[in-house]
């Protein structure tokens, strides 16, 4: 027997929750389908809890700072198993919470793998679901690398349920997940390595302040290497041997835990997408400016499923609101990805929004720069911090500001003031006349300016 419904959704995180309720608001009948617990990488294997474990380890690297200017820090350090109970205090409860939340508002919610059998039906189980829409939101998964004994890779959600830290850790890759991690377990003891294939790290972000913030991971003992891909890996007893190449060179790693923080990519392959004639190519599917399918006008996507804008959650909620918006009232809400803010959980943490340099060059704009080091500046200073930047870009005649990047103790917060100038189009001139409440990091903002 065929159930029958509005909205068919797949996936349960925060652009299938924002699509879904909005569309069962507007009477719709709807169906969320998951087959791991409800709630979504964020909520529960991603940014939420990594933010949990960062700000303890921000904690303690700050206190380790003022050790010796009126903090007595000795002994101070991570506990990883209370850590991780504190973390779960965030977690363990969500998927009921969530899933409570959609039935609760009259959504029925189905657990297992979902793959089209038909242009808008859906298996799970032994149900089939026939949606006038559905809506893809089954977010990322970790890409493949295609290396001998790739199996022995811990993925980022692996990481984050280890109930015991181990002494060596390789992150195989260079970008967020990477950096994050390896600031975190460096500050609770933990021997890093980070293995980027790339020249740099960090690509999207402000490779000037990137600079600062490598020399900062090397500081605190994190060896990194760039340009160095990985060929295998190998597992000898209890612990892996990591086999890499540079410039011609073969490298061997040793480690007791190999962490996968090379990328992820949409997770739609199980989904059968051609039987229901939705084109993809790259591992990627195909969508108009209105989140639509190319190929069949019933099926929409949001999200890192989607692969349209950032991988942020900002974004995927977002995006669940223009297809949902779309499909409710007729493609009319375009995307729009040209003011978010993103952040690398570092530490400090290095923040970005808008065009860096060498875009805004690329795009013929006519623009003034500002950029120094803070690391001297009272707000820095004041928490013993070395390593601390900005760089903002400011376009002549209008003064409107088209990108800022920082780095240093804040910056996560700070940035958000520039994405909403940018966004409300501010002119630098009336930021920079702005009364700020003294002393705080957003008062640093007239001086950047």
């Amino acid at each position: 027997m065929v159930s029958k419904y509005d909205l068919v959704v797949i996936g349960s995180g925060s652009a299938a929750n924002v699509a879904a309720s909005q569309c069962r608001a507007a009477g719709w009948t709807v169906a969320v389908i998951d087959f791991r617990p409800f709630g979504g990488t964020c909520a529960l294997r991603g940014c939420d809890p990594k933010k949990v474990l960062i700000g303890a380890a921000d904690a303690v690297d700050q206190a380790r700072r003022l050790f010796g200017k009126g903090v007595m820090a000795d002994g101070l350090g991570i506990k990883w198993t209370d850590l991780m109970a504190f973390k779960r205090t965030f977690t363990d409860d969500m998927p009921a919470m969530m899933e409570s939340s959609f039935t609760g508002r009259g959504i029925d919610t189905f657990h297992g793998m979902a793959r089209f059998t038909g242009r808008n039906t859906i298996e799970v189980g032994d149900k089939v679901l026939e949606g006038r829409y559905i809506l893809i939101a089954s977010g990322a998964e970790p890409m493949t690398l295609g290396i001998d004994g790739e199996e022995y890779l811990k993925t980022s959600e692996q990481f984050l349920e280890l109930d015991h830290l181990p002494g060596r850790i390789v992150l195989v890759g260079g970008g967020f997940i990477a950096f994050e991690f390896g600031h975190l377990t460096r500050r609770a003891g933990v021997e890093v390595t980070m293995l980027e294939q790339a020249p740099y790290v960090l690509g999207p972000f402000d490779q000037d302040l990137v600079a600062m913030l490598l020399k900062k991971s090397r500081e605190i003992g994190i060896d990194v290497r760039t340009g160095t891909a990985v060929t295998a890996v190998e597992k000898t007893g209890e612990s892996f041997i990591v086999r890499a190449s540079s410039q011609g060179e073969e490298h061997r790693f040793e480690a007791d835990i190999v962490v996968h923080a090379a990328g992820r990519v949409p997770a739609i392959k199980a989904l059968d997408l051609d039987v229901a004639g939705v084109q993809h190519e790259a591992g990627r599917l195909k969508l108009s400016e209105f989140l639509q399918s190319v190929s069949n006008s019933a099926v929409y996507a949001a999200g890192d499923a989607a692969h349209m804008g950032p991988a942020l959650t900002p974004v995927a909620g977002r995006d669940g609101e223009i297809a949902a918006t779309n499909m409710l009232e007729g493609n009319h809400v375009r995307t729009d990805y040209t003011v978010v803010p993103s952040v690398v959980f570092s530490l400090p943490p290095l923040a970005s929004v808008g065009l860096r340099e060498d875009e805004a060059r690329k795009k013929g704009l006519n623009f003034r720069t500002t950029h120094d080091d803070t690391s001297g500046w009272y707000t820095n200073h004041r928490v013993n911090e070395n390593t601390a930047g900005f760089k903002i870009l400011v376009e002549t005649g209008s003064e409107k500001i088209i990108g800022a990047h920082l780095l240093g103790p804040h910056a996560e917060e700070v940035i958000n003031l520039f994405a909403l100038a940018m966004r409300a189009g501010i002119p630098a001139n009336d930021l920079k006349r702005t009364v700020y409440a003294y002393p705080t990091a957003t008062s640093d903002i007239a001086y950047m300016l």
